[in-house]
């Protein structure tokens, strides 16, 4: 019975809070601290400062922790499936409409106007991002940055994941 109770704490405003994670808190807070009093008001809150602390959506990381503090590993498991249920259904079902008009006309127009619109996007935030670190770093610090950014995965074929790891160590030793 707390499974189930578990997963319907996380399940309803994952159907409800349209716009994502700070969109269900308030909904989450209603189920959790004022329908099961799992948690008081200020427990809640010290777990939200926690789980913004933390990177990644915050409301898995909610439903993962009272999921976990409710039932253990199984909790959590059903808290954040509970969770990203509602999307991934939604998902499976638009992405099978989807797939079932591939070939027509419509839907090769519809994607190939989307894909200059992510592309603009992704430069926008591209942009935004070069704006920030200049504004953080400097324009030598950030040129450099990119150069050698640019050196190690293009030339040098380093993993990305690598580069932002440098970069991080970089900023922690040179920038602070």
């Amino acid at each position: 019975m707390k499974l189930w109770e578990i997963f319907l704490a996380f399940f309803i405003p994952g159907i409800v809070g349209y716009g994502g994670g700070p969109a269900s808190i308030p909904l989450v807070e209603n189920e959790v601290v004022g329908r099961y009093g799992w948690l008081t008001v200020h427990e809640f809150s010290e777990m939200l400062a926690l789980a913004n602390s933390l990177p990644g959506p915050i409301a898995t990381k909610m439903a993962g922790y009272i999921g976990y503090m409710e039932g253990g590993v199984l909790g959590a498991v059903v808290g954040v499936f509970a969770t990203v249920a509602p999307s991934l259904f939604l998902m499976i079902v638009l992405l099978s409409v989807l797939y079932r008009f591939k070939d027509s006309p419509r839907v090769k127009k519809m994607t190939a106007l989307i894909r200059p619109t992510i592309a603009i996007l992704l430069g926008m935030m591209a942009y935004r991002f070069f704006v920030t670190a200049y504004e953080g770093a400097g324009l030598g610090q950030t040129a450099f940055l990119v150069v050698l950014s640019y050196i190690f995965m293009e030339r040098l074929k380093v993993h990305p994941a690598f580069v932002i790891v440098g970069s991080l160590i970089y900023g922690a030793v040179f920038l602070s």
